[in-house]
């Protein structure tokens, strides 16, 4: 699996580590990537996904429903196990 943000795609850089000398050799810059349980109040429930720290920022302003729109994800996917009744489980289905 590679190391990529489910909500927004971002994903590891190409770059150089340029030494005191100006020697370049190539490095990789990572994205800082987080498991994160959110509240997803729309299904009642958490949701675990392995987000960027700055898509946990963009969820406070726009809310989860809306990146998960714009990213095309299926929230239900991701959903753990939840304290949901009988009744909430069928009228969310």
């Amino acid at each position: 699996m590679s190391r990529r943000c489910q909500l927004t795609g971002k994903k590891a850089n190409n770059a150089y580590a340029v030494s005191h000398s100006h020697r370049r050799t190539k490095k990789l810059q990572e994205v800082n990537l987080q498991w994160k349980r959110i509240w997803w109040p729309e299904g009642n429930c958490w949701v675990r996904l392995r987000i960027s720290t700055k898509a946990i920022r963009t969820i406070d302003q726009k809310g989860l429903a809306a990146m998960a729109k714009e990213a095309g994800l299926d929230l239900r996917k991701f959903a753990g196990s939840s304290k949901m009744s009988a009744e909430q489980r069928q009228a969310h289905q």
